[in-house]
């Protein structure tokens, strides 16, 4: 692999870019008819091309789950969020600042197992709105609490801004969750994108620093690598929701210098402790930039001998596992997902 020291490849040129995607657009996968109704839908919705504008203007353009929903409308089914036993939203005191915090409780007693869920977007786009419906399904079919936190975002607050608020906000829910009737013995953590990369950094810190290590870690096409040169990227580069172009629009807003792309924190790569990772399942996708560096950290878990689970997911993109509701293949990575949890909750293994 090509390191960042050698060539910052998150930085290259626009010519580059281009040349990337004419001699690759033919590799590219096709989607399956579910995931194309989807795409077709987002770009029936008019946004602009996200790194053709500031991180505000791109805050307010269309998303995958926008798509979702109003696919939804036009075939006339439901666009009710999935139904759980209770829905709160709070804040979560950090030093210095606060961050939005959306719990998730299943119907019944408790107290349940927790799992501390981290939304994508790049660092710099999105919320807990966003990708509410990745954590309904998972409080309902892993019967856990889910306590999904937001975190500060770049350009406004650089790397490393939203690792040190996801490693609070963990912190947090282990000293307080149980209130909401969360068992803090059983703490899992789950991201999708960015939110995986996140997850994974409060894996890497607690066993670092000395505090309460996940049960279990599910990272959902996690950003792994500041390489944007592998087999993926190369296939992918025009793909979407996520294309190369727009990954490296992502880096340059949320790096601080060229230096960070191969920091530990965000090439998960090349971190060093690996081994005291817990159980770790990841879930990729095949028409995606990053699914390259997803198969190639859980192969590096793996030889470092930490038990994985690794799955790829054909004809699907980038943002497909909250797609349940009109994407079958999301219905089965949430089902893995869900399963994994709960056998990690209960102490068992496949």
């Amino acid at each position: 692999m090509k390191t960042i020291h050698q060539s910052p490849r998150y930085l290259f040129s626009f010519l580059s870019l281009v040349t990337i995607t004419c001699a690759t657009a033919q590799q590219m996968s096709k989607p399956d008819p579910q995931m194309q109704a989807v795409l077709d839908e987002l770009e029936s919705l008019g946004g602009k091309p996200i790194p053709t504008l500031s991180a505000e203007e791109a805050r307010k353009q269309p998303t995958p789950a926008d798509a979702v929903k109003s696919l939804l409308k036009e075939r006339g089914e439901s666009t009710d969020p999935q139904e759980i036993g209770d829905v709160k939203d709070f804040e979560i005191p950090l030093e210095g600042h606060k961050i939005n915090a959306r719990a998730y409780q299943p119907k019944g007693e408790g107290p349940f197992p927790v799992i501390h869920y981290i939304h994508g977007g790049g660092w710099v786009i999105a919320n807990i709105d966003t990708y509410d419906s990745s954590a309904r399904a998972l409080a309902k079919e892993a019967n856990a609490l889910v306590i999904s936190t937001h975190y500060r975002q770049a350009p406004e607050h650089k790397f490393p801004a939203a690792h040190e608020d996801i490693i609070g906000a963990y912190k947090w829910i282990l000293e307080n969750a149980d209130d909401m009737k969360g068992n803090t013995e059983k703490v899992a953590v789950v991201g999708e994108s960015a939110g995986g990369n996140l997850a994974a950094n409060i894996s890497l810190a607690a066993a670092r620093d000395g505090f309460k290590v996940p049960v279990h870690q599910v990272l959902v096409y996690p950003i792994a690598s500041g390489d944007t040169d592998s087999e993926s990227y190369q296939e992918n580069a025009a793909a979407k929701p996520l294309s190369a172009e727009l990954m490296k629009w992502f880096f340059d807003k949320t790096l601080a210098s060229e230096a960070d792309a191969s920091d530990p924190r965000i090439s998960l790569l090349e971190a060093e402790g690996l081994e005291k990772f817990p159980p770790t399942t990841i879930i990729t996708a095949e028409i995606d930039p990053l699914r390259t560096e997803g198969k190639q950290l859980a192969e590096k878990l793996e030889a470092a001998g930490v038990s994985v689970t690794y799955r790829n997911f054909e004809g699907v993109t980038h943002e497909f596992f909250g797609m349940g509701a009109v994407v079958d293949k999301a219905k089965q990575a949430v089902d893995l997902a869900a399963k994994q949890l709960r056998q990690a909750f209960e102490g068992t293994t496949e």
